[in-house]
């Protein structure tokens, strides 16, 4: 593999967690690859393969695609070792000539029996992952990050940081941890409907089950929250500081606001009422992709 480039992941990309070809059949991973293809189509930067893909699922997506960037955001490095994920990347590279970036994370206590200092066993994946031949290098990984220590693992032993569900004060803050060389690219989760009580509704939705987990709380509290904000599927104040809820150009503005904290890109998760994360929201990537026009 080759290091990537910040300009490789242009400024806004998608983050879907639809996009699993292995968790679904034929007509499912033909509606991934079509719409894979469009979203290269419309201009976004980067592909993310959100929830916890499998090396599969990546090597599906490079295949339908061509020249846009693709990462997993984010690998899960208890459900997959690190020689098994370097073997198989390998071959994803191929197809993807230097297109590719493995996201990485440690996941959720809640959700991982096995999980045990965490920190530790994502240097110790790190460590499997220089080791292994063929080598997924530094350059060719970046790191689901929040809290400091794992924000300075990401600028010393990766391209960059990857965090999920976090305000522009942490995307400032987590600039200033990195440094001002390695990437930064925070998810933002999008809902584009004009009616607040809906759209936080459907923010609430989505929301209320990552605030099951200790790891996102407690980045909230340092932030600045209280534990008053996580009831009822979050407080207003915390749904305005986590989500782009209203029309594309307010999601625009949203997008600029991270840009300006210090982020060198940022990833879009769309969600819709019907579908929450679960769908391929096509009309609204449409959407959002024609209100940035030139700035994708």
């Amino acid at each position: 593999m080759t290091s990537l480039t910040h300009e490789a992941f242009g400024r806004v990309g998608i983050w879907s967690g639809a996009l699993h070809g292995s968790r679904t059949d034929d007509t499912g991973r033909k509606a991934i690859a079509e719409a894979v293809a469009e979203l290269e189509e419309l201009g976004y930067g980067t592909l993310w393969i959100g929830g916890s893909p499998s090396p599969d699922d990546a090597a599906a997506v490079v295949a339908a695609t061509r020249t846009v960037t693709v990462a997993t955001g984010i690998l899960n490095i208890w459900s997959h070792t690190a020689e098994e994920v370097a073997a198989r990347i390998a071959t994803v590279e191929e197809a993807a000539r230097g297109r590719f970036v493995l996201g990485l994370g440690v996941s959720h206590g809640p959700l991982v029996p096995q999980y045990a200092k965490p920190y530790s066993a994502m240097v110790a994946y790190l460590d499997a992952l220089d080791a292994a031949n063929p080598s997924v290098e530094p350059g060719e990984r970046v790191l689901a990050a929040l809290g400091p220590k794992m924000l300075k693992l990401a600028a010393d032993r990766a391209l960059g940081a990857h965090p999920y569900l976090v305000t522009t004060e942490h995307t400032a803050e987590a600039r200033e941890a990195l440094g001002p060389d390695a990437l930064l690219a925070p998810e933002l989760t999008v809902v584009l409907d004009t009616d607040p009580d809906r759209a936080r509704t459907t923010a609430r939705n989505m929301l209320e089950m990552y605030l099951q987990l200790p790891n996102y709380t407690a980045n909230l509290l340092r932030l600045g929250f209280a534990e008053s904000d996580f009831e009822d599927g979050g407080s207003v104040r915390l749904l305005d500081a986590l989500f782009a809820l209203g029309d594309a150009e307010h999601v625009k503005s949203r997008t600029r606001a991270y840009l300006d904290a210090g982020a060198d890109h940022v990833a879009l998760q769309v969600l819709t009422a019907d579908e929450g994360g679960a769908g391929l929201p096509r009309a609204q990537w449409r959407e959002l992709a024609e209100a940035f026009g030139d700035e994708l």
